[in-house]
């Protein structure tokens, strides 16, 4: 009988290894350079932590079952619940901002289609206790230095940059309170994706007759794309008082952000657009995704502040910002774009063995080197020199080490550059000290 993959769950084969841990070194390698610190969390949680943050709803969304102590337990879907968790319990502690990221697979019971499998790999980059916009500039500008890291540009994708603040303001002028905003904002979130005719009929529970207008105010807005256009858009709301004094502040912390973006080299990659809406409730500020430029495919990122969600998982009250990036959209840009890189591993070193004794001198020289770091490769069983020859080519490595019975004797071994042909011997005592400016140089001719 054999054996299928189970349907949205991926094999990585060497190649397809090495090239999805070409996408977690340059995840790493950014992060690192932004001086955020690694963590982990457990693969497997208790299934109210993802109730407490997104509602029932997610459930029909998980891997969810009881295990043998009688506990609900459901694979993550997400990072966030549980980085929550881990911040909210060491939350006096932690040295502020706390400026943590993940590489880490998860799970959600789904329908796999293009761009979204039921097992992936995402990057997840957040900081902890910075309530101002200087946190948000921070995690975006590492959002589109990410991007870059693949060979991506401007050309390539956007960052669309919103505000559920600007958004509950903005509501606020239009007369709704919480709970309607609440339910306009879900609406506007599927806006993309949904007739004009359906959104009107669903907005229409909530603003009745005015649905249609106040549908063609909110295009209006979502419409805007220059900062200086939606700052006249957001001082002409009959806002009064404190919304009005809300809004003004609103509008400087923008500022800030747009020229902290700009000044990090992260300005070309910026596109206002106040169609993001991120409808998960507990975003509270700026939200943000990033998309390739046309617009096509899904998104390849997505986060924003959610200043409340360690408080309510149980933690003090801790402001926060993060967002997530997944493997699966991002490998298939990158492979329409010729941008994912051919992999294969190569040794350096390969040995060519004459007979038994030649092989205890090839086995010692390359156990020294394998305790160094480099990659030796040689035959598990006896081969003509003509064969090893054919296989040490075929092998891609760079030099072969030639150990035959005069070499042995002589205490040298022969070193043969595979891709010029020219060779030269080295003491075998010499071999260690030699290697750094062999493969720095090659073979001096």
């Amino acid at each position: 009988m054999q054996f299928e993959t189970l349907p949205g769950f991926r094999e990585f084969y060497p190649e397809a290894c090495a090239r999805r841990n070409h996408v977690f070194g340059r995840w790493r390698q950014v992060a690192r350079a932004f001086n955020f610190l690694e963590y982990d969390a457990p693969v497997l949680e208790p299934l109210e932590l993802y109730i407490e943050k997104s509602g029932e709803e997610i459930v029909s969304q998980l891997f969810n079952f009881e295990d043998r102590g009688g506990r609900a337990v459901a694979l993550r879907p997400e990072m966030t619940p549980s980085l929550a968790r881990l911040i909210g319990a060491k939350a006096n502690s932690l040295k502020r901002p706390v400026k943590w990221f993940n590489i880490g697979e998860h799970y959600r019971y789904e329908r796999p289609q293009k761009g979204r499998l039921r097992a992936f790999y995402q990057f997840n980059v957040d900081i902890f206790g910075e309530p101002g916009p200087t946190a948000d500039a921070e995690l975006i500008a590492l959002l589109c230095q990410a991007l870059q890291a693949f060979g991506l540009s401007a050309g390539d994708f956007k960052v669309r940059l919103s505000d559920r603040d600007l958004w509950l303001l903005m509501l606020a002028a239009e007369g709704l309170d919480e709970a309607g905003s609440a339910t306009v904002l879900g609406i506007i979130d599927k806006l993309e994706r949904t007739d004009r005719s359906k959104t009107i009929e669903k907005l229409a529970p909530v603003l009745g007759e005015q649905a249609e207008a106040f549908l063609g105010r909110i295009e209006e807005a979502i419409a805007i794309r220059d900062f200086d256009r939606l700052r006249a858009y957001i001082e002409n709301l009959p806002l009064e008082g404190d919304l009005a004094a809300q809004a003004k502040a609103r509008m400087e912390d923008w500022a800030q952000l747009l020229r902290n973006l700009k000044a990090a080299g992260a300005g070309d990659f910026i596109q206002i657009d106040l169609g993001i809406v991120r409808g998960l409730a507990y975003y509270t500020g700026f939200v943000f995704e990033a998309f390739e430029a046309s617009g096509a495919g899904r998104a390849l990122a997505g986060g924003g502040r959610y200043d409340a969600l360690v408080k309510k998982l149980g933690g003090p009250d801790m402001p926060a910002v993060g967002f997530a990036m997944g493997d699966v959209t991002l490998v298939d840009l990158l492979e329409s774009k010729s941008l994912m890189p051919e992999y294969m591993q190569r040794p350096e070193f390969i040995a060519i063995i004459g007979g038994e004794d030649e092989r205890d001198a090839a086995l010692a020289d390359a156990a020294q080197l394998r305790a160094l770091g480099y990659q030796v490769e040689y035959p598990l069983k006896n081969q003509g020199f003509g064969k090893q020859f054919k296989a040490a080519n075929q092998s891609g490595a760079r030099f072969a080490l030639i150990y035959g019975s005069e070499e042995l004797e002589r205490g040298v071994v022969k070193v043969r550059d595979l891709t010029a042909g020219t060779e030269a011997e080295i003491a075998r005592d010499q071999l260690l000290q030699q290697v750094p400016a062999l493969l720095e140089s090659g073979l001096e001719s």
